[in-house]
């Protein structure tokens, strides 16, 4: 299984972030090809030093060539560019082979 992790930064308008977030980004995001399961959530604590994140997502897919393949086909490239409309405090993404 390949995870993909976005976490978001504290935003401009964290009200309008949210709604925003959960009527038409993860609606969209939903779409993304050879996406298995996806989850997300809102005030994200760290354990260890003071950042904190407003927002995170999780995406997995069977493999990296699936994912790779769906962040460039045409839903990916709308989830990525809706992802830079609206994440005004900045993300960040990373993704790596999950181990069951």
């Amino acid at each position: 299984m390949h995870r993909v992790v976005v976490l978001y930064y504290q935003p401009d308008d964290p009200d309008h972030f949210r709604n925003y977030y959960v009527n038409k980004h993860i609606p969209l995001a939903s779409k993304l090809p050879g996406l298995v399961a996806m989850r997300y959530g809102f005030d994200i604590e760290m354990l260890v030093g003071d950042q904190k994140f407003f927002c995170i997502w999780e995406g997995d897919f069977p493999d990296a060539q699936t994912m790779a393949e769906s962040m460039s086909s045409e839903i990916g490239r709308a989830v990525d560019a809706d992802t830079k409309n609206y994440a005004s405090g900045g993300f960040v993404i990373f993704h790596y082979e999950a181990q069951a």
